[in-house]
């Protein structure tokens, strides 16, 4: 896999749903979830990483390194218990603080099974922890910020061993992060780089409850067990706003990586064609405004950069219902976005 990013990132996310309920609320008998003071449609940001998590499972079949973490009718705690039997010679490889490189790229003596490689110290899963303690003990010849630095990086924990080696398989653990404390075998806790919101819908929704009318009957001893079937609830149509966030400091922490970055973007794009259903109804996305900073830190604030980013409707279609993606014009920075795929470097 290649690096890690180096870049800040920020996105705006326009999706749209027709006739189709894009999620349910479970405490509103799986309604159309709705903010009750504004009547605008909302959409969580589990369920668009649901979206994404099963196309990544779609493109790759699941396979390492592009394995998923959550994924249906699998049990989490399998995967922890992996971690922990994982080959004695796959290497696990630690992001190294700047301040560390030269001293440490100088000194030859590590334990076995711990090396130093590419501005990375890199750790085999089968390190005598209490070795390694001796070890950084002895090193008397680096400055006591680095030996303590160093301790940090090589005295771990098995749970945090395992933990790199989930964030070096699972796709979505070093995209999204996961809490992995499942099981007898725990993994610890991972802060994802990539960062949703919660989406809500452009303008205020209608939720319609649609009667099913069944025409069969259920069993042959009641040939006449007709009538009121089912119930589906649908949102007739909206077009939905969500922003997003990924981090450069932590997607070094994680291993999420330049081809793991164009997978996301390729997900975003993609997902609602493979999520298909007669309840969700017609659902894609519209627009994805990219922005990418120059530096892992940026260059400007996040709100900032959404505030050029505005949707209105258009003057022929304001006295009527939104009923089409036609009816809105999405803008930056007062420009038409015709594209449904847009990069801004910041």
């Amino acid at each position: 896999m290649s690096e890690a990013i180096n870049n800040r990132y920020e996105f705006v996310l326009f999706f749209d749903v027709k006739n189709g309920n894009p999620n349910g609320d479970p405490d509103a008998g799986n309604l159309p979830r709705i903010d009750p003071e504004t009547g605008h449609g909302i959409v969580t940001d589990v369920c668009l990483k649901r979206k994404v998590r099963n196309y990544i499972d779609m493109v790759k079949q699941n396979e390492a390194p592009y394995e998923i973490h959550v994924r249906e009718g699998a049990f989490l705690s399998e995967h922890h218990k992996r971690a922990h039997l994982a080959l004695d010679n796959e290497r696990l490889y630690v992001y190294l603080p700047s301040d560390l490189r030269e001293e440490l790229s100088n000194y030859k003596n590590y334990p076995e099974g711990v090396g130093f490689e590419n501005e990375g110290v890199y750790l085999c899963l089968n390190v005598d922890i209490e070795k390694i303690k001796k070890e950084v003990g002895k090193l008397k010849d680096i400055s006591d910020a680095s030996l303590a630095k160093l301790k940090e990086l090589f005295i771990d924990s098995k749970d945090r061993i395992a933990k790199k080696w989930m964030c070096k398989n699972f796709y979505d653990v070093r995209t999204f992060g996961s809490v992995m404390s499942t099981g007898d075998k725990t993994c610890g806790q991972v802060r994802g780089p990539v960062q949703l919101c919660f989406s809500r819908s452009v303008e205020t929704i209608l939720g319609l409850d649609i009667a099913m009318f069944r025409t069969a009957a259920v069993s042959v001893d009641k040939p006449d067990d007709k009538g009121l079937g089912a119930r589906k609830a649908i949102v007739p149509y909206g077009l939905y706003r969500t922003h997003g966030f990924i981090s450069a400091p932590l997607a070094k922490k994680t291993g999420f990586s330049e081809e793991d970055i164009e997978l996301f973007w390729e997900a975003l794009l993609n997902m609602f064609d493979h999520d298909r259903s007669a309840a969700r109804g017609e659902m894609a996305t519209r627009r994805l405004i990219i922005f990418k900073h120059k530096s892992e830190l940026g260059n400007k604030q996040a709100q900032e950069l959404f505030a050029t980013v505005e949707c209105i409707r258009k003057k022929e279609n304001r006295d009527k219902p939104a009923r089409s993606f036609q009816d809105y014009l999405i803008t930056l920075d007062g420009k038409p976005v015709n594209e449904i795929k847009t990069l801004v470097n910041v």
